[in-house]
């Protein structure tokens, strides 16, 4: 664990010389602005409060029956339509530690029937759309009629703007049921997809973000929609390898420490006050601060006329998402994930390798919008998912559990109900060189590392703007046309 820098002076801005900034919070929207601006030359300092880096993207160790025990607090994936967190892989050294499917292939069981019924989705090489008309056709966990009204959805999806404000109003299920689809469709294919990356089922989805997800998702290229699994914990790409790159590019980390106020300097620029423990605060001047921390934070530390209504950032909720945790003695289940309906389990994960263990098998079971969840206790959580596994995976029926345990996050996302659009605040403040930054911002893209990363280079590139220094708009493919005021 590495101790805070407590010894360092406070910063001073003004004059000709190089230019100060402080980004507070050290998740990825944080540690991405940091490193926009050391490597636009920029003296920067990253405050986090915790002694980590990462996050709600983390992991940690736990002694189980099988030994050491490295674990993701929660399961997280990628697309290769992610390009932000993608440059974000490449500039921290993790490019290859993440790797993408050659092509899209999910293995869907419906555990409605006695014996689970496998099905996958997929896509082929043709182009939009048809790189999926061969999967859907074969869809068998839908009917017939239901794959053509699903298509006919598709191609009116792939027509809507995301962006319409309209469409922010309107819940996923309403325009759903609008165009043909049926609850069961709901269930299998538009559900199944929207859940994990919305963490909302279609009722309580804003239409404009689950438009962004698809229409870019599944409707954009052909292999936008390929998933990306790390290969290794998201506590060595997230603290240790970023801790290594904002080193090298010159930024000052400083964990274990909380920011408690932004305040103007009479002589222009901003005052970050810092504490640590019982030691006295320190204040650490800047010409920009980016808030890279949760609304709810954001709120408390933003300058008085900063926004019009900062009190809107209140109205932000947030959704949970439950992981459970299974090891058993043996290897139970032959790929490296799948998705599961008419089953109270949604998405299980082989997370084997990256944990450490040396024997037996490790699965992550993720379950998003887990509203119902949050709160059961430990040996019902254990009661239901173990009995499903072994419904799932015939294998798990004469194993041994070895260990089980469950990481809850009541905060993982924003909640992504219609209207949350009209809330989410851009990068750019009226406070000059006060910029925002995290998932819940205006990115246009749902809570996922996708939209943290972007919205850190957005908030960097506003800080650069306050500066008067000059940015690289082409460095990241797709973050160039947000709008930022």
């Amino acid at each position: 664990m590495n101790s805070p820098d407590t010894r360092m002076a406070p910063q001073r801005s003004g004059g000709t010389g190089r230019r100060k900034a402080v980004v507070i919070g050290g998740g990825l929207a944080g540690a991405t602005a940091a490193l926009k601006l050391a490597d636009a030359g920029v003296a920067t300092t990253l405050v986090e409060s915790r002694p980590r880096l990462g996050g709600l993207a983390f992991s940690f160790r736990r002694d189980s029956p099988a030994g050491a025990l490295t674990v993701d607090n929660g399961q997280h994936v990628h697309l290769r339509c992610c390009t932000a967190y993608t440059w974000f892989l490449e500039r921290i050294g993790g490019a290859q530690l993440a790797p993408l499917q050659r092509r899209l292939d999910v293995p869907v069981l419906d555990a409605a029937h006695e014996r689970p019924r496998l099905a996958r989705l997929s896509r082929s090489a043709l182009p939009v759309p048809l790189h999926l008309a061969g999967s859907l056709a074969a869809y068998r966990h839908l009917s017939l009629l239901e794959r053509i009204a699903a298509g006919r959805a598709a191609l009116a999806l792939k027509k809507l703007d995301p962006a319409d404000p309209a469409l922010d109003g309107v819940d996923f299920a309403t325009w759903l049921h609008r165009h043909g689809q049926t609850a069961r469709a709901v269930e299998a294919l538009w559900d199944l997809v929207g859940s994990a990356t919305l963490n909302a089922r279609a009722p309580n989805a804003s239409m404009g973000l689950a438009a962004m997800v698809f229409k870019t998702g599944l409707l954009s290229e052909p292999g936008a929609a390929d998933i990306g699994v790390s290969g290794v914990p998201l506590g060595h790409l997230h603290d240790t390898l970023t801790r290594a790159a904002l080193e090298a590019a010159g930024v000052r980390t400083v964990t274990q420490s909380k920011a408690r106020a932004v305040t103007a300097r009479e002589s222009g620029g901003w005052q970050v006050t810092v504490v640590h423990g019982q030691a006295p605060p320190l204040d650490h001047d800047a010409d920009a601060v980016v808030l890279a921390v949760p609304q709810r934070e954001a709120h408390e530390l933003l300058p008085e006329g900063a926004l019009p209504d900062r009190r809107r950032l209140l109205d932000i909720g947030t959704a949970p998402i439950v992981n459970l945790h299974v090891l058993y003695d043996r290897r139970v289940l032959r790929r490296p994930f799948f998705a599961a309906l008419g089953s109270p389990l949604q998405w299980v994960f082989d997370r084997t390798g990256p944990s450490g263990i040396a024997g037996g098998q490790y699965l992550a079971v993720s379950q998003s919008a887990a509203y119902e969840e949050i709160d059961l206790p430990v040996g019902v959580l254990r009661e239901r998912c173990l009995g499903e596994l072994a419904r799932l995976l015939p294998a798990a029926r004469g194993a041994v559990v070895r260990d089980f345990f469950v990481t809850r996050e009541r905060a993982a996302t924003f909640d992504p109900r219609p209207g949350v659009g009209r809330l989410r605040p851009a990068a750019r403040t009226g406070a000059p060189g006060v910029c925002l930054a995290g998932a819940w911002t205006d990115t246009g893209w749902p809570a996922t590392m996708e939209s943290a990363v972007r919205s850190g280079i957005t908030a960097a590139r506003e800080a650069l703007t306050a500066m008067g220094r000059p940015y690289d708009n082409d460095t990241v493919p797709g973050t160039e046309g947000r709008a930022v005021a």
